[in-house]
């Protein structure tokens, strides 16, 4: 008698389980990455909540921003387990139901924290949250990365290995989250008080826990690697990726690309509805717009861009942000009201759609990245990349902090902030000059030859 195993192995040579596993995993990273997405749905909240709750200032909501990515930083440790060690035999799911897990105990527990909750505490529960948020993301990265290799001899009949087409596929999903949590939280805002809005967020995650528990990795159909092969053998295998000179190079250009510019988004937030008094609805709607763009974006770079030099697509869009910051600075200058444009126009239509066009160098790079990862490390090299990425978000962060203090921004003073965003615009465009350590374009590998 033939075993049930047996013939699900057959079924797949045949093909006939290319179409179930292609559903389980995009039901698997859809709705992670949409969950991922809709995260600036209960952060929307944070932002109100610590600034007419706790009444904390520009700069302090600032280094709350930055410096809860700090459990982003680890994100290599947690690739590098991911990578090495099966739970209950499976690669990549149990971190991501781990990870759903603690983000729902995170946000929850806020929610049923007093309203008078100390700085302190909040501060360690979204750090729990971004802990676990980040645990799901490198697990889900990992796939992307598994499934996003380009086709080899071996692997001609897998859908998902077309060049961005996962890529995109998350992006999208990712894109839609954040359209829905921003269209919902500039709605919820006004209706609910934050605790409400943590606790509906909490109760999404569980829906995630609960859903990822329920699906085995044999469904996913997920390119098979050497299971438990040990922290030590997966570490030395990261660091003879990370030794590669197109890898490296790379991402330290990334990161570089973001570290060096100062971020004002705390100090934009309390110019905007402090001192320009634009109501939350707004920025809402401000958001929405923003996310509608990146679905665009994922979109258009799947259908049109893909074949485009990397090179040439990311140093576009950081002289687009440098662009696009030099705005701000008329904005904030008075320009656009000069010419009849309202500020809360300004807002809705360039202020969300800067704040997305920050990372929509993301998708072409982790598409480069993606294919220039060796076989066994995809979770170490892409957690080690959003790790490099949250470092240089939190120095970043930090240099706003020192820019804004240096020109004596405060939360009822902005005769700085045009001086800073200046400031912030040549520092953005300066990473285009050393745009030359970007991969050209990947070449796809020659099929050995046959016996």
């Amino acid at each position: 008698m033939v075993s049930s195993e047996t013939m699900r192995q057959r079924g797949r040579r045949k093909g006939g389980g290319n179409e179930g596993s292609d559903g389980m995993r995009k039901l698997l990273l859809g709705l992670g990455f949409l969950v991922q997405g809709f995260r600036c749905f209960p952060w929307m909240a944070v932002n109100f909540f610590l600034k007419d709750g706790l009444k904390v200032d520009p700069s302090t909501l600032q280094i709350l921003q930055s410096s809860a990515n700090l459990p982003m930083v680890a994100k290599p440790f947690y690739g590098i387990l991911s990578d090495s060690f099966y739970i209950f035999g499976q690669h990549r799911v149990p971190y991501i139901a781990f990870g759903a897990f603690l983000q729902a105990v995170s946000w929850i527990a806020i929610f049923l924290s007093p309203s008078n909750i100390s700085f302190f505490t909040i501060t360690l529960y979204l750090l729990l949250g971004n802990l676990g948020a980040s645990v799901v993301e490198v697990a889900n990265d990992a796939m992307v990365a598994e499934l996003g290799k380009p086709p080899s001899s071996s692997s001609k009949n897998r859908q998902n290995s077309s060049s961005g087409q996962l890529q995109s596929f998350v992006w999208i999903a990712s894109s839609v989250g954040g359209v829905l949590g921003n269209l919902a939280g500039g709605i919820a805002i006004d209706r609910f008080s934050p605790q409400v809005m943590f606790l509906m967020f909490g109760i999404l995650l569980s829906i995630q826990f609960l859903v990822t528990i329920f699906i085995h990795e044999n469904s996913l159909d997920l390119p098979k690697s050497p299971s438990n092969r040990g922290i030590k053998k997966q570490l030395s295998e990261l660091l003879a990726a990370l030794q590669k000179p197109e890898i490296y190079y790379s991402i330290i250009w990334f990161a570089a690309s973001y570290a060096m510019i100062p971020a004002l988004t705390g100090t934009m937030f309390y110019y905007q509805t402090q001192h320009l008094g634009i109501e939350s609805s707004v920025l809402g709607i401000s958001k929405v717009f923003g996310q509608a763009a990146m679905l665009l974006w994922g979109v258009i770079y799947n259908k049109n861009l893909k074949s485009m030099s990397p090179r040439k697509l990311i140093s576009a869009i950081q002289a687009t942000m440098a662009v696009f910051m030099f705005s701000d600075f008329l904005f904030v200058k008075g320009v656009y009201r000069m010419f009849g444009i309202p500020d809360s126009l300004y807002v809705v239509l360039f202020s969300g759609l800067l704040e997305v066009l920050y990372f929509f160098k993301i998708l072409p790079f982790t598409v480069v990245m993606a294919q220039l990862c060796p076989p066994g490390c995809e979770g170490s090299v892409m957690a080690f990349l959003m790790s490099a990425l949250a470092l240089a978000l939190i120095i970043s962060g930090c240099l706003g902090v020192a820019l804004s203090s240096f020109f004596q921004v405060t939360g009822n003073d902005f005769s700085g902030l045009p001086h800073a965003l200046l400031i912030q615009a040549v520092c953005t465009l300066l990473p285009v000059h050393w745009s030359s350590c970007i991969p050209d374009g990947i070449k796809p590998k020659t099929k050995a030859k046959e016996g």
